[in-house]
């Protein structure tokens, strides 16, 4: 399998969005750890988060919302996902689905066809910090990133306070 973050680079690449790739500690790749590391702000890193059917066959969707807010699992995924009950990816389900360790998850790299759900609060911002698909590298790059993301769609709503 071709290295997520060698993927992650020519996604970025084949786009017109200016980005920085900045190289980490894999121990500070958690959000709170990082910004505080690296001396960046919270508001401006976004968590990419995977949910799961809880019925089987499981199907799974990502969604980006920003770290200081709170994903709306109940109210805004799960009737998207129409599947009844669903849950958060626990960290081993989130790597075996996209080869990404929790710290390192980015929208950038996902499997083809998986729907990304974007909350509409990040498009306002000047940059974002991503995960770069490692829990070695960040992305900082404009959120229009996601209006090249064929499976990306912005959502009003889709994160709470």
């Amino acid at each position: 399998m071709e290295n997520i973050e060698t993927n992650v680079i020519k996604f970025l690449d084949s786009t017109a969005v200016p980005y920085e790739v900045i190289k980490i500690d894999p121990n500070f790749a958690d959000t709170a750890e990082f910004c505080e590391k690296y001396e960046f702000p919270v508001e401006n890193s976004a968590n990419t988060i995977i949910v799961a059917s809880k019925k089987k066959p499981r199907t799974f969707t990502a969604s980006v919302v920003r770290a200081t807010h709170r994903l709306n699992v109940n109210h805004v995924i799960k009737p998207i996902m129409n599947v009844g009950k669903v849950s958060f990816a626990t960290a081993e389900e989130t790597a075996e689905f996209t080869g990404m360790m929790i710290g390192g998850v980015t929208a950038l790299a996902l499997p083809k066809g998986l729907p990304i759900y974007v909350d509409s609060g990040l498009m306002m911002l000047d940059y974002i910090i991503l995960g770069g698909g490692s829990r070695s590298i960040k992305i900082k790059i404009a959120p229009e990133v996601f209006k090249c993301i064929p499976e990306a769609t912005i959502i009003e709503g889709l994160a709470g306070e």
